[in-house]
């Protein structure tokens, strides 16, 4: 069964830095970032908030565009999101 409920996120760091995930629960995941469970480049810059997240899609898509994401400056990051279909 194909799940289709992925997507991608950006998070607003605390020391305005932004990282990008992928999942497939987006509020447990920042849950998990907010606790300094989930990434150790988060970890050291909590709290975080959600910045961006894209529409849901198939998993294989959503890690594809979170590498993508994660090649292009911090603006074009934000828009990569907001465009992605």
């Amino acid at each position: 069964m194909v799940q289709d409920k992925w997507c991608v996120y950006i998070l607003l760091c605390a020391d305005k830095s932004l990282y990008c995930g992928a999942t497939n629960n987006l509020a447990r995941r920042i849950a998990q970032h907010n606790k300094g469970q989930a990434s150790r480049y988060t970890r050291a810059r909590l709290p975080v908030t959600l910045a961006v997240s894209s529409a849901p899609m198939a998993k294989g898509d959503a890690l594809s565009l979170e590498a993508r994401v994660k090649k292009l400056s911090k603006n074009e990051k934000i828009s990569a999101i907001k465009n992605a279909k």
